[in-house]
């Protein structure tokens, strides 16, 4: 999940680039996945959420596309469901937050 949090960050055409290309390799169904078998583990849902997060921000055509495939996956609920077990994590807070702003 970290490594998707990366690889999807930054404000350049090349993240953008990055970020569609991960999505069209099955980041969204890793991602959801991730957070499922590993709810209980903070770090996961941290850079699960900050991943998610990045993936459905952007200026590119694609980035309603992403919105709305995160959606179909689950990442709505799973959000929610992490910011609720980790309710006292900062970090866990945050990034979960930024996503639901983008969704």
């Amino acid at each position: 999940c970290g490594a998707l949090a990366n690889i999807t960050t930054g404000t350049d055409a090349q993240r953008d680039a990055r970020t569609q290309a991960a999505v069209a390799e099955g980041a969204l169904s890793l991602l959801v996945a991730a957070m499922l078998a590993h709810s209980a583990v903070e770090a996961v849902q941290e850079q699960a959420c900050g991943a998610l997060a990045n993936i459905t921000t952007g200026t590119d055509a694609q980035r309603d596309a992403r919105t709305q495939a995160a959606v179909a996956e689950g990442a709505l609920s799973l959000l929610v469901a992490a910011m609720l077990a980790h309710s006292a994590v900062e970090a866990v807070q945050e990034q979960a937050c930024g996503a639901l702003a983008n969704i």
